[in-house]
């Protein structure tokens, strides 16, 4: 029974790591769920506990307001869904938004929230009352079924992040006979 066990909590390591899309919550999962294996392996408990706790707590503190003028996103668009297209199938779309805040936009990051979803933005300052782009390219190759997947942009608005979302429905690919 302890090497059934043993080899689930593989199993299911193993598939968290190759899905590919990771985030700080899937990390954690996993980190815990390996020490779990290694506590079932024999390790010592406080080395399994140790191994489970390594990464540092994040501190949730609240975002406070800057004093001041700021800039604001006003995006034509926060969502758009690519509906059906093919695995493999590389597509991209461009959000617009105009800066409708009382400062320069300045962008200093965007993120997929997976490797197959890459951002192109402004690196140079956006000015007040002036329109931005950007671009968002997704690609589906291994990516079978409904995806969902989101951009936060780090800008210097209020709050610090904001978040585009695309869709797409992905037929899968033909299986190799």
């Amino acid at each position: 029974m302890k090497k059934v066990t043993l080899l689930s909590a593989l199993i299911a390591v193993f598939g968290l790591m190759i899905t590919g899309c990771s985030n700080s919550e899937l990390e954690s999962r996993v980190t815990r769920l390996e020490g779990r294996v290694a506590e079932l392996e024999g390790k010592s408990t406080a080395n399994a506990r140790a191994t489970a706790t390594a990464q540092p707590a994040k501190v949730n503190e609240p975002e406070v307001k800057p004093e001041g003028p700021l800039p604001v996103f006003a995006f034509s668009e926060e969502n758009h869904d690519f509906g059906k297209i093919n695995e493999g199938d590389v597509v991209e779309h461009i959000f617009e938004f105009e800066n409708t805040g009382d400062a320069p936009l300045i962008i200093s990051d965007a993120k997929g929230s997976c490797g197959c979803t890459v951002p192109q933005w402004p690196k140079e300052p956006i000015g007040i009352g002036e329109k931005g782009q950007i671009k968002v390219k997704f690609n589906s190759s291994k990516k079978p079924g409904i995806q969902n997947k989101t951009v936060t942009i780090t800008a210097n608005t209020y709050p610090k992040q904001t978040r585009i979302k695309i869709k797409a429905d992905v037929t899968p690919a033909a299986a190799d006979s």
